[in-house]
């Protein structure tokens, strides 16, 4: 396996693509909406290296090494000699459809040899919890990760990355085959918990409508004060059980409905679950990204070739300047010797500790770490 990997800007594109100078299986894009010659870079790819599968999406803060970037092309490409590679995507028509995209998506890529699944789906018309359960139905004991994709300041559309194309509602996924694939991942947030955890008394889908039979809004409204709800759902994710054993997943605010008292979140809430406000603390974040990373490489138990990092949109605007210290971590236990590339994202797809291979997070940072053996 080799990585040769390159930031692309507006002015610098066409030179540092002329500087790949391995046999490329695969390239990796995390594109910036406003990076403009996109189109003009899929071309050269399509040309150059017509073999090669390509893949990416749109993000919030693209990620190569131990920098972040907005309005670049993050482009990773990797030579594999042994994996078996497969690209499938499947249209998202609407959000309902989100379950029955997963379940279509998955079983084109379902075969005895899988080991791994990549995930990138379109961030804005997606429900990411009926999205990973499709996946997970079908692939039963198959790790997955990967994420939603992102959009940059004043634009509202995410997209995806399929080939030579460019598709606004689209989920692809990449399938690595064989026993040379070598996989670790790991998923953690890095929240501070406070206040009493409630019983979820009524919620459809990803629509909070009471905790402990009081209108959600009423509830937590008060530690919201005279914040905008863009200030809001950054600073009070939710911390969710499905039941009383199990481990707490965490949820992003999208919006609120002040007529109906609703709160909708980035993913599902199960009605009877419990939930409990959380607050961001830059250290504590910082620690869950090392602990993220350590949990990845002590699956792959050797050193990586590659980390693909997802991180949550809110995590950036928590850290603000200082949001390269978060790589920093990653590498820092990685070591010097694995590439690094990754975005920020609107959701993470990645594994919830022991309990589960894959699940849907919010405000967390997943790592993907890989190898060929």
């Amino acid at each position: 396996m080799k990585v040769n990997q390159a930031s692309l800007t507006q002015d610098n594109w066409c030179d540092k693509l002329l500087e790949i100078n391995i046999d490329v299986s695969l390239f990796i894009l995390f594109v910036s909406p406003h990076f403009e010659p996109k189109e003009d870079v899929l071309k050269v790819l399509i040309k150059q290296y017509p073999k090669a599968i390509i893949i990416g999406a749109s993000t919030s803060g693209e990620i190569l090494d131990v920098t972040v970037k907005d309005s670049t092309m993050s482009l990773t490409a990797i030579q594999f000699d042994k994996i078996k590679l497969k690209k499938a995507a499947v249209n998202l028509s609407h959000a309902h459809a989100s379950y029955n995209a997963g379940k279509a998506l998955a079983s084109k890529l379902n075969s005895e040899d899988l080991k791994h699944v990549f995930v990138f789906s379109e961030g804005t018309h997606v429900n990411g919890s009926d999205l990973v359960s499709g996946l997970k139905k079908e692939l039963p004991g198959i790790s997955i990760t990967g994420g939603l994709a992102g959009t940059g300041e004043s634009v509202n559309a995410t997209f995806i990355i399929n080939g030579g194309e460019i598709v606004n509602k689209m989920i692809v996924g990449l399938g690595l085959y064989g026993n040379h694939v070598k996989v670790g991942c790991g998923s953690k947030g890095g929240w501070d918990s406070y206040g009493i955890e409630r019983l979820v008394t009524k919620s459809i889908k990803n629509v909070l409508y009471e905790v402990d039979g009081i209108p959600a809004l009423d509830v937590y409204s008060p530690f919201f004060g005279e914040e905008n709800y863009c200030n809001y759902k950054l600073q009070f994710p939710l911390s969710m059980r499905t039941d009383a054993e199990a481990k707490p997943i965490v949820r992003s605010i999208l919006k609120v409905d002040e007529e109906e008292k609703s709160i909708t979140f980035a993913g599902n809430i199960t009605e009877g679950g419990y939930v409990r406000l959380m607050k961001g603390n830059i250290d504590r974040l910082i620690n869950g990204a090392e602990d993220a990373t350590k949990e990845a490489i002590n699956k792959l138990k050797e050193t990586a070739d590659l980390a693909l990092i997802v991180s949550c949109v809110g995590r950036r605007l928590i850290f603000k300047q200082m949001i390269e210290e978060e790589v920093e971590a990653v590498r820092h236990v990685l070591g010097d010797k694995t590439s690094i590339t990754g975005f920020y994202s609107y959701g993470e797809i990645g594994p919830h500790g022991q309990h589960s291979l894959c699940e849907l997070h919010n405000k967390t940072i997943t790592i993907t770490t890989l190898s060929e053996c």
